[in-house]
């Protein structure tokens, strides 16, 4: 039994998606419509570059997407490989959207749309270097609850993602980080300062989650029988009524990445497949369950190679 996953912000290289692009006509109308949808070339921004107009945020999240649903399309149509018949859909942060579109929620169009508007909300809601994310390694999510709760009165912080057992995401201001750093170095935990440009994932996204609540308000999601997985319960979306709240939600909330996985090897999942740029999820994976098989889905030859 297998889960599709798909990637967040992070995986995006210049030239992501390119052998798909040159082998596949599928791939090369959907960066056509991407293009003629968002009123400006993302295909060459992501195919040629410059790096740091694609690590914005606004242009990262419909980037990231792009390349995401593409290689499922070429898996679906030109391999008739049938990943529909996942177990569940689940993505990290952005992925949640990938998710959502591969799954039959919500169209290409529309998608690509929401995301560029979100990112851009994303990017906006904070002004630029006055928050950002840490990285704290080898540390349980309990043990960090209580650190920051038991020092609240010298920095504030939020866990934005619990990705796996040992790597948990820290968002905030930057002047807190910089405190809670200096706080990890004396106490020999490690921590490395993430190059965001914005805070994801806590209560300083308030200004992205009123844009979000009133785009998202403006779309119909389709019913599907694929399974979704959230990010903000780690568990099924068992009611087409409750997205919309969710991924509003999702925006100052933390990522549960970590009790996702678990929750679908408890219901039987055995194989996760990941669909987009990078291999990241796919670390994660690995962390928290070594037993599981786990396929990155980057190339011609790794659909090829693909055995479900």
């Amino acid at each position: 039994m297998f889960s599709v996953i798909f990637p967040g912000q992070g995986s995006q290289i210049v030239g992501m998606g390119k052998e798909f692009f040159d082998k596949h006509e599928i791939v090369k109308k959907l960066f056509k419509e991407a293009d003629e949808t968002l009123e400006f070339s993302i295909s060459k921004l992501i195919l040629e570059g410059p790096k740091n107009e694609l690590d914005l945020t606004i242009n990262t999240q419909p980037a990231i997407f792009l390349i995401s649903y593409s290689i499922f399309q070429v898996v679906k149509e030109d391999f008739n490989i049938n990943l529909n018949e996942a177990k569940y859909f689940a993505g990290h942060s952005l992925g949640e959207y990938s998710a959502l579109s591969c799954a039959g929620y919500l169209n290409f169009t529309e998608t690509i749309k929401i995301l560029r508007v979100r990112g851009g909300a994303m990017q906006n809601s904070v002004p630029n270097g006055e928050g950002g994310m840490l990285a704290i390694l080898g540390q349980k999510i309990e043990d960090l609850e209580k650190i920051l709760n038991d020092n609240k009165n010298n920095f504030q912080a939020q866990i934005a993602n619990d990705n796996s057992d040992g790597q948990i995401i820290l968002s905030g201001k930057s002047k807190d980080l910089q405190i809670l750093s200096e706080f990890f170095k004396d106490n020999k935990i490690k921590n490395i300062k993430l190059p965001v440009s914005a805070p994801f994932h806590c209560n300083l996204m308030s200004k992205a989650t009123e844009v979000m609540t009133k785009e998202l308000q403006k779309i119909n999601f389709k019913q599907s029988k694929n399974i979704l997985i959230s990010n903000v319960t780690a568990d099924e979306i068992s009611n087409i009524d409750d997205l919309k709240s969710l991924l509003i939600n999702q925006i100052e909330n933390r990522v549960r990445w970590r009790e996702s996985i678990l929750n679908m090897i408890s219901k039987g999942v055995n194989q996760f497949i990941e669909i987009g740029p990078g291999k990241v999820l796919s670390g994660l994976v690995k962390r928290i369950n070594k037993d599981v098989k786990i396929s990155s889905i980057n190339s011609q030859s790794d659909i090829e190679s693909l055995n479900i």
